[in-house]
């Protein structure tokens, strides 16, 4: 099982030597991959007529995934760069599409595309994308941009979509793993049918039950379920037994938060190091 880091958001701050140095350090010590939130706005929650779900307002800092993992591409050379998830359904597909397959080229593969539909509707306001719309739209996404990252030309008339005979060279050199995050069971049936991964925010007694969900599913759908990667991110101050446990499920990632702010990020990201040791040599 892989085991990496989530990109500390909130806690790294600003300062563009800190967020390199943290890549840097999570690289040295044998973590697997970095996986970084997304949210373009930060909205205001009190006085809403519906309220939010998810935790984050405008007090929270969020560093753009693509833009971060262009710049850390040039940082590292093998640690894996994850989005965990970009809210995709409220983006420009061949400009997100572009990006991507930009990021793959720079770090030479190592991009893993976390995708979701996220849970702030003041986001879509402000990008001019339809919130009621935005898990049909995903689905729609998905197969256009892998159509985009393999094909020089494409012809495509979706339902939300129209590219007229076009294409975004250069195209990336890898595939691009295509991951997805959420809670919904039309989420886990999205994955079981066309995605590579499932990515869960907690280990919760659903996280676990999600196995036998996507992995009957996808066998219903024709696909190999062991094609499909699970991954968990796991808060605490001593990981290594619900690592241990998620590893003996099945899991294929788990993603750890390192402890601290700013400088004092790196003396927790050796503190993970020493907790997981074993599993940071298996990857």
């Amino acid at each position: 099982m892989r085991v990496g880091v989530v990109f500390p958001q909130q806690a790294i701050g600003d300062d563009p030597g800190m967020i390199r140095d943290f890549a840097l350090v999570a690289e040295e010590l044998g973590f697997a991959h970095l996986l970084a939130y997304d949210h373009v706005l930060g909205a205001v929650h009190s006085d809403r007529p519906t309220p939010f779900e998810g935790p984050y307002d405008e007090t929270f800092a969020f560093h753009e995934p693509f833009v971060l993992y262009g710049f850390l591409a040039a940082q590292t050379s093998r640690i894996e760069l994850a989005t965990g998830v970009i809210v995709l359904s409220q983006r420009q597909t061949a400009l997100a599409a572009k990006q991507a397959a930009q990021i793959q080229l720079l770090s030479q593969g190592r991009l893993r595309l976390g995708i979701g539909t996220g849970w702030n509707y003041v986001e879509y306001e402000a990008l001019g994308v339809s919130w009621a719309a935005r898990g049909a739209r995903l689905e729609e996404q998905i197969g256009l941009m892998r159509r985009l990252w393999s094909e020089p030309v494409i012809d495509f008339t979706g339902r939300f979509h129209r590219i007229d005979r076009a294409g975004i060279l250069p195209l990336p050199p890898t595939p691009i793993p295509i991951w997805m995050g959420g809670y919904s069971e039309a989420q886990q049936d999205r994955v079981a049918r066309i995605g590579d991964g499932f990515i869960w925010n907690q280990p919760s007694s659903k996280a676990y039950r999600g196995f036998d969900i996507m992995r009957t599913r996808a066998a219903e759908v024709g696909r190999d379920p062991d094609t499909i990667g699970f991954e968990v991110v796991i808060a605490g101050d001593d990981p290594l037994a619900e690592v241990e446990r998620w590893a003996a499920a099945g899991g294929t990632h788990a993603t750890l938060h390192a402890l601290g702010e700013r400088a004092a990020l790196l003396d927790g990201l050796r503190v993970l190091a020493d907790q997981v040791g074993g599993f940071l040599d298996a990857s």
